[in-house]
């Protein structure tokens, strides 16, 4: 890519990374008529970070944080938006079931969400939750479950593809298979080098997942592997997203109460189950991630199914491992840089990012060419971490 003869810049803004909140930054920034570059070292929708796994569950009422709910919203209207424009089904709404103690965060948390933005959630009795949900008939003693009638199941590769492939409809470039060493703001611009090149641009967007604190250095972000699981039905049950929708549960176990997520089977697909994430992290390198799954280590979410989800053989089907990148508040990263205003982050992704994503590139995109957020995004911003 050579240099504008007359400005300098190869482009006005560059997105580095273009898994789920990249990809559609570089959209939202083609959709308004910038000159932008996108730059991904593998190929949109890989295997290698943390934005595949066939499907990501999506909420409205998000239990995480009340101000959590319009950025939901928003994305569903981003996911709709793609999903005319690729013609491939994005998001598919199956409602969700919360099932946990009076006072637990599953509970306290998403009636917050719904009372702070009036939300169509409803507490079910047993013989709602049967009808709703019937894989979740039995309820462990004092149990409360709660429906979100908006909630369901993202499909994160074709999403991706989608977005990159809606910003190159609007003009944006893409270099792929490039792997983006530093990122160097000045007083006039922004230096992205590369591997023998770099790049001259106006702004900078990074959304390099758990790539980011190597090239935003200072923020508190911890990048650890995981292992995601899949689960067929027993034999004689129906293990489909019908009679399993989209759930977070509390489940008893050793060392106490324990977090389960997850969907039923989709069409021609397994159901899918993971254990929630709560910490402390240890740091993994992104470059250096043990992708095999050993003996044991599924042993946990095996046992959990086991407790709650009795039309599951509770033996994983398959597992594969995954890199999430977590904050020490769980919320996400997006603002721009203290270091400076012509550099905009967005990730921290602590498990729960995706079903936001594409209003999270959306933010990205607002705040690089100086417009308002479409809500109120100031519990992201990055410089939260440097207050006392």
């Amino acid at each position: 890519m050579a240099a504008d003869a007359v400005t300098g810049f190869d482009a006005d803004v560059a997105v580095v990374g273009l898994g789920a909140i990249g990809s559609s930054a570089l959209w939202r920034l083609a959709a308004r008529g910038l000159d932008v570059v996108g730059v991904e070292q593998h190929e949109p929708g890989h295997p290698w970070g943390g934005s595949h796994g066939r499907t990501r569950l999506f909420r409205v009422a998000c239990l995480e944080h009340p101000g959590l709910t319009p950025i939901a919203r928003r994305a569903r209207d981003l996911w709709r938006e793609l999903e005319a424009a690729s013609g491939e089904p994005l998001l598919v709404q199956t409602g969700a079931v919360m099932i946990g103690q009076p006072g637990s965060r599953i509970i306290e948390g998403t009636l917050a969400a719904a009372a702070a933005h009036a939300l169509p959630v409803e507490r079910l009795d047993g013989a709602a939750l049967a009808a709703r949900a019937p894989a979740h008939a039995r309820l462990d003693d004092g149990d409360v479950a709660l429906w979100d009638p908006e909630a369901g199941v993202l499909r994160p590769e074709a999403a991706i593809v989608a977005a990159v492939d809606a910003a190159r409809a609007a003009g944006a470039r893409v270099r792929t298979g490039e792997r983006v060493l530093a990122v160097e703001p000045d007083a006039e611009g922004v230096t992205i080098r590369l591997a023998g090149a770099s790049l001259r641009v106006r702004r900078a967007v990074v959304t390099a997942g758990p790539w980011l604190p190597q090239l935003v250095p200072g923020l508190p972000i911890t990048p650890h592997r995981v292992v995601m699981t899949w689960f067929d039905a027993r034999d004689g049950h129906d293990a489909s997203v019908d009679r399993l929708p989209v759930f977070i549960r509390s489940v008893p176990g050793t060392g106490g109460q324990h977090w389960i997520w997850g969907h039923g089977a989709l069409p021609g697909d397994l159901a899918k189950v993971g254990p929630e994430f709560d910490g402390p992290f240890d740091a993994d390198d992104p470059d250096a991630i043990d992708r095999e799954v050993h003996a044991g280590e599924t042993d946990g979410i095996r046992d959990l199914v086991a407790a709650a989800l009795p039309d599951l053989e509770p033996e994983p089907a398959e597992a594969v491992t995954c890199i999430m990148a977590h904050t020490p508040d769980g919320q996400f990263v997006v603002g721009r840089t203290p270091a400076s205003d012509r550099v905009v982050v967005a990730g921290g992704c602590s498990g729960h990012s995706f079903k936001h994503a594409a209003a999270l590139g959306e933010a990205a995109a607002q705040l690089t060419v100086d417009e308002p957020p479409f809500a109120d995004i100031g519990f992201l911003d990055p410089a939260r971490f440097a207050r006392p």
